[in-house]
């Protein structure tokens, strides 16, 4: 059997969604992406959305559109996707990196250490789907402590007159916190629509703000769609309306747009997700952990608490009392069987480029502990019930051969030495 790890879901509505943009001729920006960031809107109860062409570029777009730039700081978590610290960089700014919960979350206290007079953002990464504890972490950034350590740099910055919290959500549209949309509990919201995400547009992203009162969400929303455009006051679709060539550059933007070819796929899929696709992910979830939880070296992810519904994006396997290199040899048996599976995430301190500008991995005890024991299992919608246990049985049969032949080296040893 031979069944992959993430593959988008294309069914007759994306292709037909697809095909209506290139008959109609318009594949750049345009009403499809319209359309999206309205289906968007409905999803999250967000109170604007701006579709870009990836996770990575609206993050940039915010950290500028708040004036993040040299000399300041942003709090990330060691544990996440390099994009995470990579946007802080190329805006100039230093990422300061804390550990992580047992859940992969970022960890509320540490991040109350980190904070200094050059903190102007927080970015919390939603690690799997569920996502971070944004009541702690909101009441963190609007604790007058905090708040009067505080130095703005921009005019944004002196209008909200706290750090910035964004909630990195590549991983979490869908999610709920207090049984509202997750989206919700944070500054600004991003997702990630790449090709694996459970909504794609092939690659891409959006940008969804829930700013506090002192804020105009809409023209915060008309802002950033500018930025995202060259800072061009017209984009393509208002210019080939008719005589309405004429246009202007407002300020120094970026070309970050999203086209609408690539929203087309992710409006048929946004349609169906709510209702049907997001009840797939966590059906298939629910029967991982109802099988693996018959063994001891299960540690079971956090699809539900008291606060937080995960959206099910990733099933991070734990397997407790391994090492990484163990891991890796269950990673390289289901290879072997058939199964193609993944790890998310390697910690950030433990990449070349991190380690060559001083993070070290020795400073993030529990990213490391959560990373050497993690394997991350197909979930999608179009698993089928025979690929799903033959995963179950898979899964089973190569821990307890590593674990087995561990048991045996130990063994081994010890004769050795008594001998």
């Amino acid at each position: 059997m031979n069944i992959p790890f993430s593959p988008p879901f294309i069914d007759q509505a994306v292709i037909d969604e697809v095909l209506h943009s290139l008959h109609t001729n318009w594949i750049t920006s345009g009403p499809k992406v319209k359309a999206l960031e309205s289906e968007i809107l409905e999803l999250t109860g967000a109170d604007a959305a701006i579709c870009v062409n990836s996770w990575t570029s609206g993050a940039i777009l915010t950290l500028k559109w708040y004036g993040v730039g040299e000399g300041d700081e942003v709090i990330v978590p060691a544990y996440s996707y390099c994009a995470t610290a990579l946007c802080v960089l190329h805006c100039g700014a230093t990422p300061v990196m804390v550990d992580i919960l047992d859940d992969f979350t970022i960890d509320p206290e540490m991040v109350k250490s980190k904070i200094t007079s050059k903190t102007k953002a927080i970015i919390a990464v939603d690690i799997a789907g569920l996502p971070c504890l944004y009541n702690e972490l909101m009441s963190i950034v609007n604790d007058t402590e905090y708040q009067s350590l505080f130095v703005p740099g921009s005019g944004r910055q002196a209008l909200l007159g706290r750090i910035l919290l964004i909630a990195d959500a590549a991983h979490s549209i869908g999610s709920n916190f207090d049984q509202l949309p997750a989206s919700r509990k944070s500054d600004v919201t991003i997702f990630s629509f790449h090709a694996v995400k459970n909504i794609t547009t092939a690659e891409g992203g959006c940008i969804c703000l829930n700013l506090p009162e002192c804020f105009d969400n809409q023209e915060e929303y008309r802002f950033l769609k500018l930025f995202s455009m060259n800072g061009q006051n017209k984009d393509a679709f208002a210019k080939s309306t008719g005589a309405n060539w004429r246009y202007d550059i407002l300020f120094k933007g970026f070309k970050m747009n999203m086209p609408d070819i690539c929203a087309a796929i992710g409006l048929a899929q946004v349609r169906k997700y709510k209702n049907t696709l997001l009840p797939l992910r966590k059906q298939v979830f629910m029967k991982y952990c109802a099988a693996f939880d018959a063994y001891d070296w299960f540690i079971k992810p956090v699809m539900e608490d008291e606060h937080r519904e995960s959206s099910c994006h990733i099933f991070p396997l734990r397997v407790n009392d391994i090492t990484e290199a163990q891991r890796d040899r269950v990673i390289d048996e289901l290879v072997a069987l058939g199964i193609i599976v993944n790890v998310h995430f390697m910690p950030m301190p433990m990449l070349t480029y991190f380690k060559s500008i001083g993070y070290e991995i020795e400073h993030y005890p529990n990213s490391y502990k959560q990373y050497s024991c993690e394997i991350s299992l197909p979930i999608y919608p179009q698993l089928s019930e025979t690929e799903i246990d033959y995963i179950i049985s898979s899964v089973v049969s190569c821990v307890r051969l590593v674990k087995g032949i561990v048991l045996l080296n130990d063994i081994n040893e010890l004769v050795k030495i008594s001998l």
